[in-house]
This record gives structure tokens, C-alpha cells and sequence, in this order.
């Protein structure tokens, strides 16, 4: 079976995507898997082996230059690609108006969810087939159920497994510490971010410990801050910005990761590192980090800034990494 599913961005939703991948595979012996997503994402269907070809877009650079030339014949290359290939099934796995538009470009059908669980009304009407799934279940499950319902199978609740190959990721062109944990202090939502005392207080104390601190970052807005952070401390590393493949390989070697509730938190589940996520107005339930080793801390009042640095190291004691 050759599908070709439809899902690109963000980097969390992308994660959730996997343990669908990995189901499929289980359940359909010749599946090929082709995936649309957004170039600044391109290295995260790479890490699974069910997909063969990465289709990538730039629809952020669309939106804003849609009347250029360029942005016209970018258009016009990607409709031809993914009417290229004579797919058994497409899927839209985001169900929001900009995947939606994307599965308008496909000349034959396309299976989505229905107009009461899509995230975003109307996407629902650029497809043809639909299902039907609760808005009450976490992102992951979701994804399962409606791969499941396109593709023809019966999927396993509960049953996560990221199936990702981690040769791909990629050993960064810098000397690591023997013993390291990674803070992901960057978040998109200013009620995700945690105080910079805070972190600070963070670092103190795995220093403490004989353990040195990475500070990754999204762009350079987001390195100035991880500088700021780590400034005080001659064993915390503001790490330079780097590809997904790279975070990849420092993730999955790290003893531990601390993390605002942002995309990176879902990559340190996915390679299974101890983890302990910082929520404040988020819903776990729906979107937390989800795999070993993943714990969460929920602050007072749906505020992240309730959550105190000792909250953190006492959840870290008790991992006893």
C-alpha cells in the first residue's frame, strides 16, 4: 500500500504523528508512506523507517508572498508532486485550514476528520472520507485512530511506540560534557515561559552535582535569552543554533532534560530520555508529553511561574538519574 499523508507543522504535532506510523507498519506489510510537511521540520519524518519520500512546503512564505512568482510556481511543483503518484490513500493528519488547503491540491480523495473534530472549521470540506474522533483524547491517540480508520486496520490503545531510527540523528561539530542536562527554556507562548532566576537556580543546583547544563534554541531571539540564562555559570552551555538532528543526538544522550512545555519537550519523549515538563494553561491530558520516563509538573492556578526551582530539583531527587 502507497499512502501519502498530509501534516506540516508544528514540531510537537508532528511527534504525535509517529506512534501512528509505527502502528501502520505493524499492521500493513508493504506500506510506503510519503510525507508533506514544512521544510523547517523535514528532519522529524526522516527519523521513521515507514517513510520513503518527504515532500516539503513553504507555506509560511507563501501566506505572506502568494502573489510572487516564486511562490506561485512552489505551489504549482508541490500540486504536481503529490498528484505524481498513484497513492491507495492521502490523509490529512493536521485537519486545520493550512493542511486543508494542501489536500485541496490533490485531484483525488482525501480522508480527514469529520466537522466535529477537526481543529479548525471548515478543513473538513476538502475531503471526501472522514472519521469520526473525541476531541477528549490525547493528540497521539487521535492520530492513531484516524490513521487507522484511512488505512483499514484496528489500532491499539495505548500502545506507543515512536519507532524512530536514531542513526539519523547527527553528533554536533562540538565537544559535549561526559555528563549533561539539557534545559529547553524557549516556549511560543509567553504563559509557557519560565523565569530566568528560575533556570538559573536550575543550573546552581545541577552544578552542585557535577553535572553541566545545555541550553538549546528555536532562533536568535531565543540563543539570546539561553546566553542570559547560562551567563553565571562556567559549566552551562548556551548551545549555538543547530538542525533537529542535532538536538536529536544531544537529547538522547543527556542524563536528563528539564522543559517548557514546547516542541523539544515531545523530542525528549520520543528518544526516551528522563524528562520533567514545565505546564501551566496547557491540558496534559490532550497534548502532554507522552512516553517513558516522561514526568509532569502542573503549576498552581494554570501558571508555570507557581512551579519553583525546587518543585524541579525534588522531581529530580526522586528520578534519581
Amino acid at each position: 500500500m502507497k499512502a501519502l499523508i498530509i501534516k506540516l507543522t508544528s514540531m510537537g504535532d508532528l511527534m504525535h504523528a509517529l506512534p501512528a506510523l509505527t502502528e501502520a507498519g505493524k499492521n500493513i506489510s508493504n506500506l510506503e508512506v510519503d510525507w508533506v510537511v514544512d521544510e523547517n521540520f523535514s528532519d522529524i519524518p526522516s527519523w521513521h523507517p515507514n517513510i520513503k519520500e518527504i515532500i516539503t512546503t513553504n507555506h509560511r512564505n507563501w501566506k505572506k508572498q502568494i502573489f510572487r512568482s516564486a511562490s506561485r510556481k512552489a505551489l504549482y511543483e508541490l500540486k504536481k508532486k503529490i498528484n505524481y503518484n498513484n497513492y491507495d490513500v492521502v490523509v490529512d493528519m493536521q485537519n486545520n485550514l493550512k493542511s486543508a488547503f494542501i489536500s485541496y491540491l490533490y485531484k483525488g480523495k482525501v480522508h480527514g476528520l469529520d466537522r466535529s473534530s477537526v481543529r479548525e472549521y471548515p478543513a473538513h470540506w476538502s475531503y471526501s472520507n472522514y472519521s469520526k474522533v473525541s476531541k477528549k483524547l490525547h493528540a497521539i491517540e487521535r492520530q492513531k485512530i484516524l490513521l487507522s480508520d484511512a488505512l483499514g486496520y484496528e489500532y491499539i490503545e495505548e500502545d506507543l511506540d515512536y519507532g524512530i531510527n536514531k542513526s539519523k540523528f547527527i553528533k554536533p561539530n562540538i565537544e559535549l560534557p561526559s555528563k549533561y542536562a539539557v534545559l529547553v527554556h524557549n516556549a511560543s507562548w509567553p504563559s509557557k515561559i519560565w523565569l530566568i532566576s528560575y533556570w538559573q537556580e536550575l543550573i546552581k543546583y545541577f552544578e552542585s552535582k557535577g553535572i553541566s547544563t545545555l541550553l538549546p534554541s528555536g532562533n536568535k531571539e531565543e540563543l539570546f535569552i539561553a546566553k542570559k540564562i547560562s551567563q553565571n555559570s562556567p559549566k552551562s552551555i548556551a548551545l549555538n543554533l543547530m538542525s533537529l538532528n542535532n538536538i536529536g543526538y544531544i537529547l538522547d544522550n543527556a542524563k536528563i532534560c528539564v522543559c517548557s512545555d514546547t516542541g523539544l519537550a515531545h523530542l525528549s519523549a520520543v528518544v526516551n530520555t528522563p524528562s520533567i515538563t514545565l505546564y501551566g494553561p496547557t491540558d496534559v491530558n490532550l497534548i502532554g508529553t507522552k512516553g517513558k520516563n516522561q514526568n509532569h509538573l502542573i503549576g498552581k492556578d494554570n501558571s508555570i511561574t507557581n512551579i519553583l526551582p525546587n518543585d524541579v530539583i525534588k522531581l529530580i531527587e526522586e528520578i534519581n538519574i
